[in-house]
């Protein structure tokens, strides 16, 4: 089984964020910490000495809790859940949020993984972004990751950005592939209504949507191209593509993400944060005020439970497991649900291998290069 932790503060809002965070003070993040143990506690009855293989802190910036809250929050996960021996512990960080003191103290509860939010390497994109830090700050943030012994860093870049130019591009993974981090997750950049980018880009999307010129953004072959650019400039620095937006150094891969993608039973914790569980899906309440009170009366935080069925659950294997470049296996999926994948999608698999969108191999399905450009509208195929 995986866990989930949300902590859902940061300093400041990106113009682009949607998830579930916001700035908040300290009584804040102290009554949330207490609530979030409370929550761990409560299932202990239900999963006391469940042996968890990942562990993904993520927010929100992780970094930017108090230390001793965090302490506080990995102490209670300790006293209810087992840890595997080689248990991947995974927390979010943005640049200039925790130091080499920190970094050694995160590495003494437990974490031996670090994600860090880049996006770029140009001041001017991470202004347009609404980043509160410079590439120097990462660089510094990045050299005291490594000075406190972390051997698995990832950095997270953003393609598809205002303006940008694949010169731009190519300069920011020229630069972080330098200092070697383990993985690099390359994400286009996605327009989300709620957002500050949504109110000034929102026409543009639909614009691009239509093939048609863009004012700000780049346009649909200008997108396209910039993805392509990502893939062979990393690839050609030895990081391996094995999912569509993440590239890794040989067995480096992040394997909480691959759970997701496998659909192995996780937790999650926090405000908004969801669970499968059982193949039933749980969601938290989103509203951190309700969380707190809800906690503090003793409720469930549950505000939904949406069963999976058989039929959901088969096409969820699909289209998360072909995201990843090994793509599934015949054997894996019978083993699974007791069906044959072609009794089950025989006519789509027939019709996007003759358009040349996925390739079958010995026992395995994946997509191909074609497959993986448009991999939205190919995954689309397996949702009755």
């Amino acid at each position: 089984m995986e866990l989930y932790i949300h902590i859902p503060f940061c300093i400041q809002k990106c113009k682009y964020c949607d998830f579930l965070s916001g700035p908040y003070d300290i009584e804040m993040r102290h009554a949330y910490t207490d609530a979030l143990c409370r929550e761990i506690l409560s299932v202990k009855d239900e999963f006391f000495h469940e042996k968890l293989s990942s562990i993904y802190i993520g927010g929100g910036t992780p970094t930017w809790l108090e230390v001793a809250y965090m302490q506080q929050i990995m102490d209670t996960v300790h006293a209810v859940f087992d840890f595997a021996d080689d248990c991947e512990v995974t927390m979010e960080c943005n640049p200039g949020t925790a130091g080499l003191e920190a970094f050694r103290i995160y590495r003494d509860m437990g974490v031996n993984r670090l994600s860090i939010g880049l996006q770029s390497a140009h001041a001017e994109e991470l202004e347009c972004l609404g980043r509160i830090h410079t590439f120097e700050k990462f660089l510094r943030t990045f050299e005291a990751a490594r000075k406190a012994d972390f051997s698995n860093i990832s950095v997270d870049i953003m393609s598809a950005l205002p303006h940008q130019t694949p010169e731009k591009l190519i300069q920011t993974i020229q630069a972080v592939t330098r200092i070697r981090p383990e993985h690099i997750s390359c994400y286009a950049l996605m327009i989300e209504e709620g957002t500050e980018f949504y109110d000034l880009y929102h026409e543009d999307v639909v614009r691009r949507d239509k093939g048609l010129d863009t004012l700000d953004l780049p346009d649909s072959d200008m997108e396209y191209r910039l993805y392509k650019i990502a893939q062979k400039e990393l690839e050609d620095r030895r990081y391996h593509r094995y999912e569509i937006s993440n590239f890794c150094q040989e067995g480096k891969e992040c394997r909480h993400n691959i759970g997701y993608w496998k659909r192995i039973p996780y937790l999650g914790v926090g405000v908004g944060a969801a669970s499968l569980l059982k193949e039933v899906r749980y969601s938290n309440e989103r509203d951190i005020y309700e969380y707190i009170k809800k906690i503090g009366n003793r409720q469930s935080v549950h505000v939904s439970e949406e069963p999976i069925s058989k039929q959901e659950a088969m096409e969820e294997y699909m289209y998360l497991g072909l995201r990843m470049t090994d793509g599934i296996t015949r054997d894996e999926f019978f083993k699974e649900f007791h069906i044959t994948v072609e009794a089950v999608f025989g006519s789509v698999l027939e019709k996007l291998e003759k358009k040349k969108m996925i390739r079958q191999y010995g026992g395995r399905i994946f997509l191909t290069d074609t497959g993986m450009d448009i991999s939205n509208q190919v995954l689309s195929e397996f949702i009755v």
